[in-house]
């Protein structure tokens, strides 16, 4: 694992020793009270009766961050793009999942966020959460317990609002999730859970602390007689749709779409993220629960801006323009690089590393449920799915599309990586187009039309498209049109399929409409992070996504999965209740044994760490950072602690 070099100073014995120190200085006498700093925008509120002081809107010991560089000023936007309509997870990667914990910045620990503390018992089902005594939302309302109840057990919990996460579930039982008072609660599991903290450090792991119930529960019928009314006032169709409206989700972008909604976020939405906007404003949050080792309440930049451009050519003119202050996602395609480091000088930045754990950096998913009865036969055929992968020159595909930054690589961690499986790993890389041609002959598609295109059984060309989103990873267009090209010279038609993302979605991940897509397969295989190319149980696994469903739903949705994917099933539920590392770790290469077997998905070149820009007098920035969306980069690294210098 790569670990940035400036990261040394946030280890989870310093926080846990900063955070003591804190809580002996509250509990002093009030003449050894702590005296607690704030922005001054917040500071002229107070002096006008608009806010309480900032001693009385932190909670009794608020965590202290200690930035890596230098005790930061207040003051400031951060300037970051959005691209389109759908780039919801670009801000919740800026603001952070402000779960009860997190990940460290060096992405080893997991650490105590919203929770003060929290305590495990010897077989890991029971998980006692310590919160902030005096903690509150960002409108001023107090966070307790009642929160946590409220988000698990009237929505996590609750069918009619959707089925409940794995992550929240062991044995196929969901968590027992009580109140031992205002600020402690447990999670029982009717199995040991090992995992179950790390799920909660991921961004879709922030359920338990997402919604404020003295806010969203108006948009339960439980809670409203008048639900009816509200629905209608609204022009939702139900009460489901209007709570997601009006609350949100983890992933939707109606998270950021109501400035009303409550939030424990560093800074909260003040131009939200709707149909129209143009921009979106996050502003400082006058109830954040982090200080500084000075006492500076955090964060200390005031605003999070970011424009909203309709292309990635708009986000690479602002950042050349000096109208960036920090980006990667969107800017750290190869073929970007040389155009951002001509003008680092004119555009006032710096590169920023990203540095992933593993895996490859595009994924191949041929649908193995397609609806269509022959291509679903035909992709269900390992000896097919061989040919493809024998039948592309990996190598002239990464020194044409990623300018030769790469290596051949089909999936998974990096030989450095204690998850390493070399088999998963470099299996069927060898560029061989004799072999791939025997093979498609083989499997009975000897017969090929004029144009030289195989035939299938029933006489029809054996054609298919591969679904991208040509704005998230634009090199992974390039990169098919170049395997199109290949595939091509062995009788196969490959068409490249660009769609919009919420096209893609709904295509692949809702309704299994595609025949095949592509998607980031980076991957470490540890605990939190779902091996949706080993096992498919989440909505990225497009090589089965019904088996998902069935997986998800406990098999009341979706569609059986074989044998072999049923297995990998249950191991799967086994690592994710694994507490010893080293157990873990054998029945993750279990798992990945059988899939190495199967080699249902295929990748084309190792992830290589990406490069986006952040302005020079921005401080308190890591030189490289982890990759990943499970970490999510950049949140752990602390936005809250970076600021602009003078």
């Amino acid at each position: 694992m790569n670990v940035p070099p400036k990261l040394d100073l946030t280890s989870l014995s310093r926080r846990l020793a900063l955070g003591s120190a804190v809580a002996l200085l509250a509990m002093a006498s009030s003449a050894m009270a702590v005296e607690y700093s704030e922005a001054p925008a917040l500071a002229d509120l107070v002096v006008e009766g608009k806010l309480p002081p900032v001693a009385e809107r932190l909670p009794t010991n608020p965590e202290v961050v200690t930035p890596i560089e230098s005790i930061g000023t207040y003051g400031g936007q951060l300037r970051y793009g959005l691209r389109g309509s759908s780039d919801h997870n670009n801000i919740l990667r800026m603001v952070g999942p402000q779960g009860l914990v997190r990940w460290s910045p060096d992405y080893i620990d997991v650490i105590p966020n919203v929770a003060e503390s929290f305590e495990v018992n010897d077989d890991a089902t029971v998980f006692t959460f310590h919160l902030r005594d005096g903690m509150k939302w960002s409108d001023g309302e107090p966070f307790t317990a009642d929160d946590v109840l409220f988000n698990m057990q009237d929505l996590v919990f609750n069918a009619d609002f959707a089925p409940t996460p794995p992550r929240y579930m062991a044995n196929g039982e969901p968590a027992k999730v009580e109140k031992v008072d205002d600020t402690t609660v447990t999670f029982t599991f009717a199995a040991p859970y090992g995992d179950f903290l790390a799920e909660l450090a991921s961004p879709l792991g922030q359920h338990p602390v997402l919604y404020a119930k003295h806010y969203c529960s108006q948009f339960l019928p439980q809670y409203n007689d008048q639900i009816d009314e509200l629905i209608a006032a609204n022009n939702a169709s139900d009460w489901q749709n209007l709570y997601l409206a009006k609350c949100g989700d983890i992933e939707i972008p109606a998270r950021w779409g109501n400035a009303e909604r409550p939030t424990l976020d560093p800074w909260v939405a003040v131009e939200p993220y709707t149909g129209g906007a143009v921009r979106v404003v996050m502003g400082r949050n006058p109830y954040f629960w982090q200080v500084d080792p000075e006492g500076n309440q955090l964060p200390y930049i005031d605003e999070l801006v970011s424009p909203i451009a309709q292309d990635v050519e708009s986000l690479i003119l602002d950042a050349i323009g000096g109208r960036i202050d920090f980006q990667i996602r969107h800017l750290d395609a190869a073929a970007n690089r040389p155009v951002l480091a001509e003008n680092r000088e004119a555009g006032g930045y710096e590169f920023v590393e990203a540095s992933p754990p593993g895996g490859v950096n595009m994924i191949i998913n041929l649908n193995l449920t397609h609806k269509d009865p022959e291509l679903r036969e035909l992709f269900n055929k390992k000896d097919f799915r061989v040919a493809l992968s024998l039948g592309m020159d990996r190598q002239a595909i990464i020194d044409t599309a990623l300018l030769g930054d790469g290596q051949p690589w089909q999936q998974g961690p990096f030989e450095d990586h204690p998850n390493f499986h070399e088999k998963i790993s470099t299996q069927y890389l060898d560029f061989d187009q004799a072999e791939a041609n025997r093979l498609l002959d083989g499997i009975g598609l000897d017969q090929r039309g004029a144009d030289g295109v195989r035939l299938l059984p029933s006489g029809k060309p054996l054609k298919f498209q591969v679904d991208v989103i040509p704005t998230l990873q634009p090199e992974q267009v390039d990169m098919l049109e170049l395997i199109e090209q290949y595939w091509a010279e062995i009788g196969v038609d490959m068409d490249v399929n660009a769609l919009e993302r919420t096209f893609f979605y709904e295509r692949t991940s809702n309704s299994n409409d595609h025949d095949a897509a592509v998607w980031g397969g980076q991957a470490s295989w540890v605990p939190g992070e779902i091996p949706q190319q080993l096992v498919p149980v989440h909505h990225d696994s497009r090589w089965g996504i019904p088996w998902s469903r069935w997986y998800n739903t406990g098999g009341a949705e979706g569609e059986e999965p074989p044998a072999s994917v049923k297995e990998r099933m249950k191991l799967y539920d086994q690592a994710r209740a694994t507490v010893d590392p080293e157990k873990r770790r054998a029945i993750i290469h279990q798992i990945a044994d059988i899939a190495a077997e199967e080699f249902e998905v295929m990748g084309v070149s190792k992830a290589v760490p990406t490069y986006g820009v952040t302005k020079a007098n921005l401080m308190n920035v890591p030189e490289s950072m982890p990759s990943s969306w499970y970490y999510p980069t950049p949140a752990p690294t602390m936005l809250t602690t970076w600021y602009w210098a003078k």
